[in-house]
């Protein structure tokens, strides 16, 4: 797929078909995600994986609309620092904000469609993970192949229009 078609082939999904995302695609999902912008080069983020049914089930517990995620064929958590410093926080969640952007476009270049869930409750989110104090669940990505049919280029997305969105020189 080239990659503007998959800008624009990328669409929130929440249901998927019952079948398994190879090692190599989930591979080089998180390859991108790896290789995203970061500021200094800081990569404050971690990915964590999961494939397997039952812990899918209960990473689906984190957030009340969360369900998606337990029908996933895998979900990545996005894990970042804890941080006392408002600067290093924000800083992290743009750089993370980057990462997830290239494993969503990763994603659909491969036909596998995605979706995203917020972790409100990060002892859940800690149980399932085994993650480390220093550490917290700041986002999943959800992934698998679409049972409502193949990713293609959405002609007219529901978006605001470009002319209101886009300022040339000042608002």
């Amino acid at each position: 797929m080239e990659t503007w078609d998959a800008i624009t082939s990328r669409r929130n999904v929440r249901r998927f078909e019952d079948r398994p995302v190879p090692d190599d695609a989930l591979d080089r999902i998180l390859e991108a995600g790896r290789r995203a912008p970061s500021s200094r080069n800081w990569q404050p983020w971690d990915f964590v994986v999961v494939t397997d049914r039952d812990q899918l089930n209960e990473l689906a517990k984190v957030w009340q609309y969360g369900q998606h995620v337990a029908e996933s064929a895998a979900t990545i958590a996005l894990i970042l620092p804890r941080s006392e410093d408002a600067d290093e926080r924000e800083t992290a969640q743009y750089d993370l904000g980057q990462a997830t952007m290239a494993m969503l476009i990763a994603a659909a270049d491969l036909g596998i469609g995605s979706g995203h869930s917020a972790v409100g409750d990060q002892d859940q989110a800690r149980r399932v993970l085994g993650l480390p104090e220093d550490r917290y669940a700041a986002y999943l990505v959800d992934l698998g192949y679409p049972a409502d049919g193949p990713l293609r280029p959405i002609r007219e997305p529901n978006r605001r229009p470009f002319t209101d969105v886009v300022h040339r020189g000042r608002w």
